[in-house]
């Protein structure tokens, strides 16, 4: 049972009976009086329970972008008047989630409660708390019950922007518009005339010869290629760049080369993990890739412990033993990279084509460039060193036969696309 307002302001009232018959008996036959008639307002309230609360399921919605929930709320054979709270997590960001209720006998309403979400995952309603008031207003039947409900955040896939410009890239590739490209282990596609800056290995001596012209071979890229994408969940992938964890970063630049990839034709493997791994997804092509992928993702965090890179290994290898393209999404953490990823990437750089993809914190290189006072100055050779350490692990992992993909959030998800690009055209997949 609840109070309302309507009660201290009838209490209130009884200083007009106090004053014509001053006495503690006039007092707390007020009270009495007042206490009464709350209990009858209480008992003549329509129970809560007589409400039929359903709610219909909620979209899943990108991190950033907003959403709504509803619910359907009939009365049973009596007016039901009050209130009703639709309660979430708070990450939810429900708004405007009290809602008014007057509904005659028998009658529906639907109730629209807003949410804007601040993370990550499955967020999922609390209870829904129905008030309902008597005929005077005085006192209040409540009820929380559990309705269940939930939305799915998957990441916001900001990058996005980058995918018209890369898919008009991959056509030029690809042959659909005019310009044809040169590559290794490609397939044939047709001749055509020389023209300035063709490779002259692309030349048809043979072909050329039985013309006045110089003909050149074309080639179709390279299609159906396996890609391999292993998102690091370890503690390093924790650390903010700019305001964003790290590991939102590398999932908008996976989500990114995800979908590139599969209009391009290949198939897109997926695999998450630290110490155990968290995701594994294998895709068949097609459009919604980059959506399946982030469904996987939406529930992934950093988790507090070193990244076992032998296991991670270990699934890739298990993913089949052709050739494929594995993007390493991991920071460039010195330590963490020296003893875990540089022991077991022989083992992926002899049977695989491995880029090493990771977020660089555009503050190393102001903090560097700062020699305003002393304390600069040691922050600026901190810097430095910081920055001459990561370089050195980049030129091991070179040295070992990876491909090194090291620039700022903003930047990683269109880097990493025309590295793949790059690679396509070059028929190195």
């Amino acid at each position: 049972m609840t109070l309302t307002g309507r009660v201290p302001l009838l209490l209130a009232v009884g200083v007009v009976p106090l004053v014509l018959r001053p006495g503690l008996d006039t007092l707390w036959a007020w009270v009495a009086v007042v206490a009464a008639l709350v209990v009858v307002d209480v008992v003549l309230a329509p129970p809560p329970a007589s409400l039929e609360v359903a709610r219909t399921a909620t979209a899943g919605v990108r991190l950033g972008q907003a959403t709504s929930t509803l619910l359907v709320v009939r009365a049973g054979r009596r007016r039901v008047r009050g209130a009703l709270r639709d309660a979430w997590q708070p990450s939810a960001g429900a708004d405007g989630n009290r809602h008014a209720l007057d509904l005659p006998a028998g009658g529906r309403v639907r109730l629209r409660t807003a949410l804007h979400p601040v993370r990550r995952g499955d967020l999922r309603a609390v209870g829904v708390t129905v008030r309902t008031r008597g005929p005077l207003g005085l006192g209040l039947r409540q009820q929380t019950r559990t309705v269940d409900g939930h939305v799915r955040v998957l990441p916001p896939f900001t990058s996005r922007k980058h995918l018209p410009s890369r898919l008009a890239r991959l056509r030029e590739l690809d042959g659909r518009s005019a310009l044809r490209v040169r590559g290794q282990g490609t397939e044939f596609d047709s001749l055509r005339e020389y023209v300035r800056g063709d490779d002259v290995r692309s030349i048809d001596w043979r072909a050329s010869s039985r013309t006045r012209k110089v003909v050149v071979r074309t080639w179709q890229p390279e299609r159906d290629r396996r890609i391999v994408i292993v998102l690091d969940t370890s503690r390093t992938s924790a650390g903010r760049v700019a305001g964003v964890p790290r590991l939102d970063a590398a999932m908008d630049a996976a989500l990114l080369l995800a979908a590139l990839a599969a209009r391009a034709g290949d198939r897109v493997d997926f695999l998450a993990g630290d110490r155990v791994v968290r995701r594994r997804v294998r895709t068949t092509g097609g459009t919604q890739v980059a959506h399946t992928l982030s469904e996987a993702m939406s529930e992934l965090g950093p988790v507090l412990a070193e990244a076992d890179w032998r296991s991670l290994a270990g699934a890739v290898q298990q993913l089949g033993r052709r050739r494929a393209l594995v993007v390493l999404l991991t920071p460039l953490e010195p330590a963490a990279l020296e003893e875990g990823l540089l022991p077991v990437l022989p083992v992926l750089t002899r049977h695989h084509r491995v880029v090493v993809a990771s977020v660089r914190d555009p503050a190393l290189t102001a903090l560097a460039a700062d020699r305003t006072d002393l304390a600069a100055v040691y922050g600026a050779v901190a810097a430095e060193q910081t920055s001459a350490r990561r370089q050195a692990t980049s030129d091991l992992l070179v040295a070992l036969g990876a491909d090194v993909v090291d620039t700022d959030a903003e930047r990683l998800p269109p880097a990493l696309a025309d590295h793949y690009l790059a690679l396509k055209a070059r028929g190195l997949l």
